[in-house]
């Protein structure tokens, strides 16, 4: 595989990371570069990670995981995206002097640190299952290269890294967007989250 063919795959497979990655950008009220790097590692290492999964196993269990990955992305993606949504419906009382780190998500706290960074947070039980969720098309893409002969290592490498920057970029994108919107971040990535899901769904179906 030329690099040039690499390359577009890469970026191909790390639009639905991009996606969410922007949802994180609205969400989180001051984007810095560490945060914006712990989310395209996430990202990253499981586009990489897929692919190299789905290499080792090509003969043996890929098949079954291909045909269940998706449900499993589906659900999860739903989900997540479902309950954002229910979330950003609820309307949680907080006074302009008192600030809940748990119940409000309306303002910001004292300290100019907003509570629903909490919620919208880069938890490791959040980031892993939105990134396993997002990188389970890669998984096929290993089973072909295997059956293509190509170098695995350096094929992973250059599709984490792009995936990473590429990750890096939608947050810094999302809070460019957020700074306007904050108000409707959760119902937006909700919505995202669960149109991915779907997408991945009803391409496993063949309907698209």
């Amino acid at each position: 595989m030329s690099l040039i063919g690499l390359f577009l795959l890469a970026v191909g497979l790390s639009m639905d990371a991009f996606a969410v990655a922007v949802f994180k950008g609205l969400a989180i009220s001051k984007v810095t570069v560490k945060k914006s790097l712990v989310v395209g590692l996430y990202f990253g290492t499981f586009q990489a990670g897929m692919p190299l999964i789905g290499y080792s196993v090509a003969t043996l269990f890929a098949d079954y995981i291909i045909v269940y990955g998706h449900w499993v992305a589906f659900v999860l993606l739903s989900f997540i995206g479902g309950k954002m949504i229910f979330n950003s419906f609820r309307k949680e009382g907080c006074s302009d002097r008192v600030c809940p780190a748990e119940t409000c998500t309306d303002r910001t706290c004292p300290g100019g640190k907003r509570p629903g960074d909490k919620a919208a947070s880069l938890r490791p039980a959040h980031m892993l299952s939105l990134a396993f969720a997002t990188s389970i098309d890669a998984l096929a893409v290993g089973v072909s290269f295997a059956f293509l002969e190509v170098g695995i290592i350096p094929a992973v490498l250059f599709i984490g890294v792009t995936t990473l920057v590429i990750s890096m970029i939608g947050v810094k994108i999302g809070s460019v967007f957020g700074e306007r919107f904050k108000s409707k971040a959760e119902l937006l990535g909700g919505i995202i989250l669960v149109m991915i899901g779907f997408k991945i769904l009803l391409e496993h179906l063949g309907m698209i």
